[in-house]
């Protein structure tokens, strides 16, 4: 191809470039008139941060001077004069959301995570954020997360979708401070508790764990609900249909309740070579045949207060909640390797409301609001003293109704969660749906291995009651 002909096709190359152009701000103008208020907000400060991130960077000492030079520059170099080192600037990829923005930025020489960590105050000043929170992405990459609205601050709502989880006993939570989807790992963990002033979103938190778990047929609820005496006057009155068993705040029926799942747990010992051939069941998952037994025992202070008095029924009461104390410990402590996970939910999870041989053995623990210091550090240990942003007695305004302060396990310290609310219209279909999933554990395993016998569910349950 000649000279003239190349330059012949200049106009259509322009012409090309233009029409390309002409489509990518079409469908920018397309996006930002589709979107919401907030996001349009976002997208605004998305450019504003492109545009202001090479002159921004320098001023806060995250850039880095490069003195040798190119070899191109070299050769530009006649008069013998030293060339001018080179300011290399992180290159950053901005995105945006209803909260704010995302950046990718490359880390340089001497401009790293910690550089990066140290400027975040400053980046939130400059690009007009409430928070900035700086991350390791990939080795060589950070990701800066810039909040301009507060996500704790607004109500969020959740609808099951009905589908079977991809992974299982994966937590989702919510999210976090930074507007980030927070989600934890319940593989081989043997307890959680959950504490939190009535009214703060405990309940609906487990409502959620049900409805999103409930379309697997590898995982099994029971619940004992402390507040009620039967389950159409409390929170789980539609879930109750995706139970293998329910108790109300009676301790005699709790007891032969614990008692059962303690016979479970020891018949899974029993049987678990023989039907897994492994020692843990999580050496090979949850299945429909050896489900996941999820416990979970709400305002659980009903069932383990000491009670005083010298009377015949207070000593009896006595001796039911020490029983029920023994036996939830060693779901606790035993049960986790046979596919037994224990949620305890109460208001203040102070050792008269969950023994501390229960709750300490717990790893995972999270709090709604708090009203005093002593039960913030009963519910999240002693270390939420050093973390006050953290700390769940700042959580008492009705603004936080749904947020909750938790020890994560991915990263140090703690983080505040937004949980969304779960409607009853939303529990209530999952649980219809669902209701035929449900199998009581103990049938299962009896009808693996005929021989085993355990206790039976319901009203004639023989299990005789503790003695006063």
């Amino acid at each position: 191809m000649s000279v003239q002909e190349v330059f012949g096709l200049a106009p259509l190359v322009a012409l090309l470039g233009l029409a390309v152009f002409a489509v990518w701000a079409v469908v920018w103008v397309v996006r930002y008139v589709r979107a919401d208020a907030m996001t349009r907000q976002s997208i605004r400060q998305a450019v504003r941060v492109r545009r202001g991130w090479k002159r921004l960077a320098p001023m806060l000492k995250l850039s880095a001077t490069d003195k040798t030079p190119t070899p191109m520059a070299s050769l530009a170099s006649t008069d013998g004069k030293p060339v001018r080192p080179r300011v290399l600037i992180p290159a950053l990829k901005v995105t945006h959301d209803a909260y704010g923005v995302i950046a990718r930025a490359t880390c340089l020489p001497g401009v790293g995570l910690e550089q990066f960590q140290k400027a975040a105050p400053h980046l939130a000043d400059a690009w007009r954020c409430t928070r900035v929170a700086v991350t390791q992405d990939k080795p060589g990459q950070v990701v800066i997360r810039g909040v301009r609205l507060d996500p704790l601050k607004f109500t969020t709502e959740h609808h099951p979708t009905g589908e079977v989880p991809e992974e299982i006993a994966r937590w989702d939570l919510g999210l976090d401070e930074y507007a980030q989807p927070v989600s934890v790992d319940l593989t081989q963990v043997p307890g959680v508790t959950v504490a939190g002033l009535p009214g703060f979103g405990k309940t609906s938190l487990i409502n959620r764990l049900i409805c999103d778990w409930a379309p697997s047929p590898a995982i099994q609820f029971v619940c004992a609900d402390g507040k009620v005496s039967t389950a159409r006057e409390g929170d789980y009155a539609h879930l109750v249909k995706r139970m293998f068993d329910f108790v109300g705040d009676d301790l005699e029926e709790a007891n032969a309740l614990f008692r059962r799942l303690v016979e479970l747990r020891r018949a899974r010992v029993s049987a678990a070579e023989r039907i897994l051939g492994v020692q843990s069941m999580w050496e090979v998952g949850p299945s429909a045949v050896w489900p996941l037994v999820v416990v979970i025992i709400d305002e659980a202070h009903t069932y383990f207060r000491d009670h005083k008095g010298s009377d015949p029924k207070t000593k009896k009461l006595a001796a039911l909640a020490a029983e029920n104390a023994r036996l939830v410990e060693d779901l606790v402590k035993k049960g986790r390797s046979m596919g037994i996970l224990v949620i305890l939910a109460t208001q203040k999870s102070t050792g008269d409301a969950i023994p501390t041989f229960i709750r300490d053995v717990c790893p995972i623990g999270l709090s709604f609001a708090q009203k005093t210091a002593e039960a913030a550090v009963a519910a999240l240990g002693e270390d939420i003293r050093e973390w006050p942003d953290a700390n769940p007695i700042n959580l008492q305004d009705r603004a936080y109704v749904g947020v909750a302060s938790m020890n994560h396990q991915s990263q140090p310290g703690f983080t505040r969660i937004r949980t969304p609310f779960v409607s009853g219209r939303d529990s209530a279909y999952i649980a219809a749906r669902t209701a035929h999933l449900t199998a009581d554990p103990a049938d299962l395993l009896t009808a693996e291995l005929p021989g085993v016998e355990l206790g039976k569910s319901g009203p004639d349950n023989t299990t005789p009651p503790i003695a006063a």
